[in-house]
């Protein structure tokens, strides 16, 4: 009788597709970090492009005037940024020239002030300090003041470099903005040019609405701005202060431009103008900024922004915050705008209901009822 052998066992082979899949996976993951690494890279880039997209939105409606009263587009572009670029200028200088003038009084009143405040400490908590005991200690803790300017002068390069990069940042800005500004129908042709006919139009239309949304908030603000100038102008006038309307226009640009605590800000440098004059006008220069801050927020803001950028305050709050977090201070600026665009848009595709009167939802219902 024949015996069989055993067969040796034959080995799992590997699939043929898997050595494909892990190369292709290996790619994608280089892929995914030379994307990422290109991303940070560019961040800085992205966000120039970013801003200079919206402030050339902002631009659009008044060149688009000039455009259609048969001025060249680039001409008017050139007319929009030149006038723009000017009062730009022109606020900076005066606020250069008004903090000069500030700190230069300052400097004269401090020895006044000082001995005024010690004087109020003395009589207040029956103490008997002197100017005299208080420079000692000033010189006793001249080590520790030392340390710091030592500090400060080392990254005097560090600060100048920051500021000649943020300057760069803002020409670089600039420029972008007026070739989008420009060339803005080039721009649209160019993108709808790779989209298929129904997509076009529906780009065409956010676009419009981003025009309407970031040019009406522009030219809002500038108005609240000229009304607080204005407002506050009269007061700090009323009070004596010098310079008031450079004082008025500084109250209106960062009152109107810096959301929710603006007026606040806006107030301490007229309150260290009002400490060399007469600290008593000190107390009525901060009850008129909270309420004008609240009269701004309620009564006067509504009213101006209702056609052209409506968002919620508390939707405008958190919009600000968000954009903050993820670009700073330019996210915070353009938070606004861009969420009017998005909301106005979306009200456009979301199918509304009509909503039945319920105590629950509005109570003047209830008060019919009764």
């Amino acid at each position: 009788m024949e015996t069989q052998t055993p067969s040796p066992p034959t080995r799992a082979r590997m699939p043929g597709w898997l050595p494909r899949a892990m190369v292709l996976a290996l790619a994608l993951f280089g892929l995914f970090l030379l994307g990422d690494w290109a991303f940070h890279r560019l961040t800085g880039i992205l966000i120039i492009l970013l801003v200079a997209f919206f402030i050339s939105l902002a631009m659009e409606p008044a060149v688009g005037v000039l455009a259609r009263r048969g001025m060249n587009r680039g001409l008017a572009t050139g007319v929009v940024f030149v006038v723009t670029f000017a009062c730009v200028l022109g606020f900076l200088a005066a606020l250069v020239t008004l903090l000069v003038h500030t700190v230069t009084n300052l400097v004269k009143e401090a020895p006044r002030l000082l001995d005024s405040g010690v004087e109020w400490v003395n009589r207040r908590f029956s103490q008997h300090f002197t100017l005299h005991d208080l420079s000692q200690r000033l010189l006793h803790e001249s080590e520790t003041v030392g340390n710091y300017a030592q500090d400060a002068a080392n990254n005097a390069w560090g600060v100048s470099t920051t500021v000649l990069g943020g300057v760069a940042q803002v020409l670089v800005i600039a420029l972008f903005s007026v070739y989008f500004t420009a060339g803005g129908p080039k721009l649209r042709r160019a993108v709808c040019s790779v989209l298929p006919p129904q997509r076009q139009v529906t780009v065409l239309h956010a676009w419009d609405l981003a025009i309407v949304k970031t040019g009406g908030y522009l030219y809002s603000r500038v108005l609240l701005a000229i009304i607080s100038a204005v407002v506050h102008g009269v007061f700090l006038a009323l009070l004596g202060l010098p310079n008031a309307i450079a004082l008025g226009v500084w109250f209106g640009v960062i009152a109107s431009f810096v959301p929710t605590i603006g007026t606040y800000l806006a107030a301490v440098l007229p309150i260290l103008v009002a400490l060399t004059i007469d600290p008593i006008d000190v107390l009525w220069i901060a009850l008129f900024a909270v309420f004008y801050q609240f009269f701004q927020d309620y009564i006067l803001q509504p009213r101006i922004t209702s056609r052209t950028v409506d968002v919620n305050a508390a939707v405008a709050l958190i919009a600000v915050l968000a954009g903050g977090a993820l670009l700073g201070a330019v996210g915070a600026l353009l938070a606004i705008p861009a969420t009017a665009t998005v909301q106005a848009f979306l009200s456009e595709y979301i199918t509304r209901y009509a909503v039945t009167e319920d105590p629950r939802i509005d109570q003047t219902a209830s008060r019919k009822n009764r």
